[in-house]
């Protein structure tokens, strides 16, 4: 199937507010396929991927990363989104969880992340710098939380609208908008886009019936709309078996060892691929060799 996912990048009424409009059907479902979700951990964990692609595309360095993660107390357990300008990628503690639908016949992802806790966003800058912002979850919906962070944490007032669209294990449509006024935003440009703030409400349906540039044209007609920047998306792990390697090496000299007494080598598993990495006992003492020897600079270092 070709991959249409994408991010739009638009300007409206030259320079009065930014919008980010995007398609992810293809990142969903391969994330639904990777972890085996079940329809409403696939659109809860779909809405997450899409907002966290957003603010993935706000960083300007090419080693930064953002991290979003929800902890509402549901079933689901903590849901974790990572990404770069472009690419994603998601896991949850429990992404096979099912529950009833909603009265109004619509999947419970509320009901799925948990309605009390909190959302929080983890920039890394590279070199050791991080910024941290938290925010109350409002609903565990994931899009009225998205807007609420980004009023509460970072002081923009922004609407957010996040879909996915499910039958059965297949992913009809998934998609998201944010727009955001930027600073000299005039009152009526504010008072359109609250008056057309119902057409964005029901997002993966409107995109099963137009591409992202139709949409773009109709909903934003007579507000200047200006396609600045398109990026392809995709669902994309960064895991390695050197980077494995690497986060074994910081357990420390007392775990290393533990793990060698054992002589059975160790497997990790990436959370977000599934992917198995298996250590022999040879290579963890190799390792441990690796840890002394650090232990041992860090020492002098000291002195």
């Amino acid at each position: 199937m070709e991959n249409r996912d994408e991010m739009l990048e638009i300007d409206l009424g030259n320079g009065q507010a930014r919008v980010m409009l995007c398609e992810t059907t293809q990142v969903v479902q391969t994330c639904a396929d990777i972890h085996g979700c079940t329809p409403v951990c696939t659109a809860a964990l779909g809405r997450l991927m899409t907002g966290t692609l957003m603010l993935g595309m706000m960083l300007k360095g090419e080693e930064e990363s953002v991290t979003v993660s929800i902890r509402g107390g549901g079933p689901m357990g903590t849901l974790m989104a990572v990404s770069e300008p472009g690419r994603v990628r998601a896991c949850a503690d429990n992404p096979k969880t099912e529950l009833p639908l909603r009265e109004d016949g619509k999947l419970d992802v509320g009901g799925a992340v948990g309605h009390e806790g909190m959302l929080t966003v983890v920039r890394d800058l590279g070199g050791g710098k991080q910024y941290i912002g938290q925010s109350a979850l409002v609903s565990g919906e994931i899009a009225m939380d998205f807007a609420q962070y980004f009023t509460m944490s970072e002081q923009k007032n922004s609407l957010v609208a996040l879909g996915v669209l499910v039958s059965g294990d297949a992913v009809i449509k998934a998609g998201g908008l944010l727009i955001q006024p930027l600073p000299g935003c005039g009152e009526e440009m504010i008072d359109q886009l609250e008056l057309r703030s119902p057409m964005f409400a029901d997002i993966s349906r409107e995109m099963t019936f137009a591409d992202l540039d139709t949409l773009t044209e109709d909903w934003f007609r007579g507000l200047a709309p200006k396609v600045l920047r398109r990026t392809p998306l995709r669902y994309q792990c960064t895991c390695s078996r050197e980077r494995m390697e690497r986060a074994l090496i910081s357990l420390g000299e007392k775990d290393l060892q533990s793990l060698i007494d054992e002589d059975q080598g160790a497997e990790l598993t990436c959370h977000f691929c599934l992917q198995r990495h298996f250590f022999s006992t040879a290579e963890l003492k190799a390792m441990l060799a690796q840890a002394k020897a650090r232990g041992a600079r860090k020492e002098e270092e000291r002195e």
